[in-house]
């Protein structure tokens, strides 16, 4: 690997996957959505990831550099709904990713996204960046999956490595569905913690303090990796609020992550994650938040 100098504004590392559907293959997976989202919010986004040599990036990932771990295989996923719930199978696995993958320089990245989806990556990855605000969206060390590749949710083992380094856990109803006690746990282990219901909105823990925000009604057509897109928003605009005030503030970045994250869904795949315009125009028709 040549030496990379450049530090990126955010960086996300996990699995890129190929996702099987009607006529073949999408590209999904944490990176593909946070790059893309942090990408059009106005940040020079990077990724780490591992898969095949034969997998195509499509040209929303010119300007992203992307690292890409070597592996006989892409990560595959293939999802099958019966009444209306999914059930999901890994089909293939590409190598974890350590820490001797990500550039040095890159460690200096000021916003890190941790986004595991088959437990490629390990906990203790994030003492790898002790100046950054590191989120994580832990789908990947939740799931367990048996011989067919059906993929069952249950409990986080490692979670107490991780949680109190991280600025902030984004977790979704699903993700939770096999251990549904584990948000009182969490909130009391990490400062903020960010609960995703959809088109609900999302709730917010944070130093003892719990709200629930709604979220812009969507028109939607495919929810696939909004979760991802919200954690993404989320950290870049508590980040940004940080610089331009010198405060923590969780509750506003939920309500911009919110939005970014309604307009995804309106579009298949990663095509409707809108630019920065778009949001501030949508937010800024908006009442004041007393």
């Amino acid at each position: 690997m040549n030496e990379i100098t450049f530090v990126p504004d955010y960086l996300v590392i996990g699995a890129i996957t190929r996702d099987v559907i009607p006529g073949g293959f999408t590209l999904g997976g944490t990176v593909t959505y946070g790059a893309i989202t942090a990408s059009r919010l106005g940040k020079r986004a990077a990724i780490v990831t591992s898969a095949a040599p034969d997998l195509v990036l499509p040209e929303n990932f010119r300007d992203i550099p992307c690292i890409i771990v070597p592996s006989e295989q892409t990560t595959t996923f293939r999802n099958v709904y019966v009444n209306g719930m999914r059930q999901q199978y890994v089909e293939a696995l590409a190598h974890p990713i350590d820490a001797h993958h990500i550039p040095p320089a890159w460690y200096a990245a000021p916003l890190v996204h941790l986004g595991p989806l088959v437990g490629e990556l390990d906990e203790t990855m994030v003492h790898l960046f002790p100046h950054s605000l590191v989120i994580a969206t832990p789908q990947g060390w939740f799931r367990s999956w048996d011989e067919r590749g059906h993929v069952t949710l249950g409990c986080w083992p490692r979670a107490e490595l991780l949680l109190p380094h991280l600025t902030a856990l984004i977790l979704s109803d699903e993700d939770i569905r096999g251990d549904p006690g584990c948000i009182e746990r969490f909130a009391g282990m990490t400062r903020t913690l960010v609960v995703t219901h959809g088109a609900r909105g999302a709730t917010v823990y944070h130093r003892g303090e719990k709200c629930h925000l709604p979220t812009r009604p969507a028109r939607e057509i495919d929810p696939t990796g909004a979760g991802d897109v919200f954690a993404a928003a989320f950290v870049v605009r508590l980040h940004e609020i940080l610089l331009e005030r010198g405060v923590e503030d969780p509750w506003e970045a939920a309500r911009f992550a919110n939005v970014v994250a309604s307009f995804s869904v309106e579009g298949m795949s990663y095509s409707a994650i809108p630019q920065r315009t778009q949001v501030e125009t949508y937010l800024a028709s908006l009442a004041p938040v007393p």
